[in-house]
């Protein structure tokens, strides 16, 4: 594995590195663990290493949808906006089990607590749909990416918050006509998303977000949508 230097990063966001993430083929089969440092490097994703993850998108019961900018010290994608919590299941028995997707569920729940400060009680992975899974590429800059296959979460719910500064610089909830003024923004430049935000917004955010008491006929776990 290339050695890179983090002297420059933020500390404690370099620590992070040191997870362990699942690393899987491209049909989502468990094939090991690599630390998220590893997963995160463009050399060693131009050579095919792809990792699991999760994005989450929670809505108010007033059909408010939740974003995130994450913030300036994020190793990947610093100042972007995006969906509500984006992370990685980690290779431990808990968050490794695949019924249902359960071991995602579970670290979904997780990074909420970590990263929005939601307490564990009031989202439980049984709140947490599963709807499918999407598998996309995208570098962040020259030495840091992401290549995953990311599990689509959806969550309903009133929830407190109460970030990491760390991880979130500003957070907001947003009608749809609200995201599609900042998607439009983010089109000129005037403001950064991330990637898998932009691909997912692209295709079926609002078909879904449009359905949200009826989310069952999109359920999809057998196909991986590439993107």
């Amino acid at each position: 594995m290339p050695e890179v230097s983090t002297d420059h990063l933020d500390e404690q966001q370099v620590q992070l590195l040191a997870e362990m993430c699942i690393l899987i083929d491209e049909n989502d089969n468990k094939i090991g663990a690599d630390t998220k440092k590893n997963c995160h490097l463009n050399e060693n994703i131009d050579k095919g290493l792809l990792h699991r993850a999760f994005s989450v998108f929670l809505f108010n019961t007033e059909n408010k949808l939740l974003l995130q900018q994450r913030s300036s010290a994020k190793i990947t994608f610093p100042d972007c906006f995006t969906n509500t919590c984006c992370s990685h299941p980690l290779s431990h028995p808990l968050e490794l089990e695949e019924n249902n997707a359960i071991g995602v569920r579970r670290a979904a729940q997780r990074r909420l607590k970590a990263e929005l400060g939601i307490p564990m009680e009031q989202v439980t992975p049984e709140e947490i749909q599963y709807l499918t899974r999407i598998h996309y590429k995208a570098k962040s800059d020259g030495i840091w990416g992401e290549h995953e296959i990311d599990y689509i979460l959806f969550v309903q719910k009133d929830v407190s918050l109460n970030p990491d500064p760390n991880e979130i610089q500003s957070h907001c909830y947003v009608t749809q006509k609200e995201l599609k003024q900042l998607l439009d923004k983010a089109s000129r430049d005037e403001v950064k998303i991330t990637p898998w935000f932009k691909l997912i917004a692209e295709t079926f955010l609002f078909k879904w977000w449009d359905n949200l008491h009826n989310l069952n006929k999109f359920i999809d776990h057998e196909k991986i949508h590439r993107m």
